[in-house]
């Protein structure tokens, strides 16, 4: 085997020892590029200048201003309490039927997601807001919670996703088209969630609500005016970022200022502004960007690495010579999303696939904003899967229940799961969804 390609594999497993041994993803990618390319050239100076290169060309796109600015948005939001308002519209128009509180709390997470673009503080807010009314209403531990974490996966699908943005910084693509790819997805797996629910209130009434009561679960009457109170602000700013996106009036770095000025504009008319609170929001928005600038930088010399050694170059010949279609190629490649995705978070998993496959997929004439649809869609089962979970783990945070448990939490969320897996096989089979 040639020794570029042994050194090439040798660094893939050599970051999912130390990733699974405890090192961040960041270092174990840079120190794992780092001796690889030592190894394979023998000087310092190759890992040196492709560590100056990834810091300098990663994250020097005008682009990656993106990042911060809709992170910034997101949080705003949460502080203006528009999850709560989103949830309080959805309960009052399809409260009344038979799991009518799991329909309410797709749309709203579906809604939400149109303006945060982080599947963690849906998670966080609707744990908070949606949980407590379902159990209210009879619904069992295991649904309420597990509709909650399902759903809170909408965020990082429907757009402005960061981790759509994070994919086409990382894959050199526009993020304006992936943001257009990755819609109707979106709204095909919010329908599928509340078909989902509504299969289950009947097949398994016991799991989803056992104490069903028509009369109890109507959901409060909301007139006119107080609609459009409650839903206003949300849908301006979905207009105003995605209208302006698309209408051509901005690109998405200037429609991601816009979107945080008007957020900061409708935490003030709602009274909810404060010192501290913008400094708190300027601070986590810092310590994310900060966070996913440093993933960007490692992966980017990872990637390089791999070009060096030639590994998806040999990868995609070996393919060829043993005969692998594109849809083979494709199924390997979900399987293995999905694994990572239970010792990883999402991110971290799509930084250390993709330099390995998107080459690869390419070389099949595969289109490289489908194949980032595909991948983080497959990246985001994994928060649902165990042992790792993480928006299961943030669920349990959020509602400080000691009698619900984890494995509570992971049986509710398990159907969403599924559900998430078939859309991902339907996208595999109907690339055309992302191109409409």
């Amino acid at each position: 085997m040639d020794p570029a390609i042994v050194v090439g594999l040798t660094s893939v497993i050599g970051i999912l020892l130390l990733v699974y041994l405890g090192m961040h993803v960041a270092i174990a990618l840079a120190l794992v590029s780092g001796l690889a390319l030592l190894a394979h050239s023998g000087s310092l100076i190759l890992p040196v200048r492709l560590a100056v290169l990834a810091a300098t060309d990663g994250v020097s796109s005008y682009s990656f201003g993106v990042v911060p600015l809709f992170i910034l948005m997101g949080i705003l939001v949460g502080h203006a309490d528009l999850g709560r308002d989103a949830f309080r519209v959805a309960h009052a128009a399809v409260g009344r039927i038979r799991g009518g509180l799991g329909i309410a709390t797709v749309l709203a997470n579906a809604v939400f997601a149109a303006i945060t673009g982080i599947s963690i503080a849906s998670a966080a807010i609707f744990s908070r807001v949606a949980v407590p009314e379902m159990r209210r209403f009879g619904y069992s531990k295991q649904f309420a919670t597990g509709v909650v974490a399902g759903s809170s996966i909408l965020g990082m699908l429907m757009p402005p996703s960061v981790l759509l943005i994070v994919y086409a910084i990382v894959a050199q693509q526009s993020v304006a088209a992936m943001f257009r790819a990755a819609i109707l997805p979106a709204i095909l797996l919010a329908t599928l969630f509340s078909v989902g629910i509504l299969i289950m209130t009947r097949l398994t009434p016991g799991f989803v609500q056992p104490g069903f009561n028509p009369a109890a679960e109507r959901g409060p009457k909301l007139g006119a005016w107080q609609s459009m109170s409650l839903s206003g602000p949300i849908l301006l700013l979905i207009v105003m970022v995605m209208g302006g996106i698309y209408g051509g009036v901005f690109t998405p770095t200037e429609a991601g200022a816009a979107g945080a000025t008007l957020a900061l504009l409708i935490v003030i008319a709602k009274r909810r502004f404060s010192v501290a609170m913008l400094w708190a929001s300027l601070v986590e928005s810092g310590r994310l960007t900060a966070s996913i600038l440093f993933l960007i930088i490692c992966a980017t010399m990872y990637s390089r690495m791999l070009g060096v050694t030639g590994l998806p170059y040999m990868l995609t010949e070996w393919l060829r010579e043993i005969e692998v279609g594109f849809v083979q190629l494709m199924i390997l490649y979900c399987v293995l999303m999905i694994l990572l995705g239970m010792i990883l978070d999402s991110t971290s998993t799509m930084l250390i696939l993709i330099p390995i496959f998107l080459p690869t997929a390419l070389a099949f004439g595969a289109d490289p904003v489908w194949f980032g649809i595909i991948t983080v869609l497959g990246a985001e089962i994994g928060l649902l899967t165990p042992p790792l979970g993480i928006s299961v783990f943030v669920v349990k945070d959020a509602i400080r229940d000691p009698d619900t448990t984890l494995g509570d939490i992971f049986r509710g969320a398990f159907p969403f799961a599924a559900m998430m897996a078939l859309m991902l096989a339907l996208l595999v089979m109907f690339p055309g969804l992302t191109r409409w």
